[in-house]
């Protein structure tokens, strides 16, 4: 009798430790298959819109693509249309340009024309507007404006609000 309730024990001891080893053996996949903190920090980017020069193009970085920021003046948004005014965001009354600032045709980096307000690709020459609409092809559509949420005056890169869904179901966007 005792032999077989110290094989029990035995056995009980054995499953609990490869129990143990499996479940420990779990956590560390799971925590290698989780993005490292840097990657989670880089989902998403604030930036403080009341800093922003009027009429001048600032390059910011959001997920390692460049973001095209512009707080545009009174008199550029006047001369808008009204399929340029449909892109702005407007943040506490002020009217920005923000864009992915990434060609929409391959993937190149448009240039900011300050004179004459405009981006050209040098890749294959399409340009775009003041507002990031096509203005001359191959580029297939304007250039995209990333997720955002507005947050007084803070403008959050990569969360979605109702101001960038909006933009997304009326398909100004991606």
């Amino acid at each position: 009798m005792k032999e077989s309730s110290r094989r029990g024990f035995m056995g009980k001891a054995l499953g609990a430790v490869a129990g143990l080893g499996a479940i420990g053996s779990l956590v560390a996949m799971k925590k290698t298959w989780d993005p490292l903190p840097s990657v989670k920090a880089a989902g998403f980017t604030t930036l403080d819109m009341s800093v922003f020069t009027v009429g001048e193009m600032v390059t910011e970085q959001w997920r390692g693509k460049p973001i095209f920021v512009m707080k545009k003046s009174a008199e550029m948004v006047a001369k808008q249309t009204e399929e340029q005014s449909a892109r702005d965001i407007v943040v506490n009354g002020t009217s920005y340009m923000v864009a992915i600032g990434l060609c929409t045709h391959l993937g190149c980096i448009p240039a900011y024309k300050q004179k004459e307000e405009y981006f050209l690709c040098a890749c294959h020459g399409a340009t775009f507007d003041s507002a990031g609409l096509v203005t001359k092809l191959p580029a297939p559509r304007g250039l995209d404006i990333p997720p955002f949420k507005i947050d007084g005056n803070n403008l959050i890169l990569g969360e979605v609000g109702p101001e960038w869904q909006a933009l997304k179901d009326n398909g100004i966007t991606l």
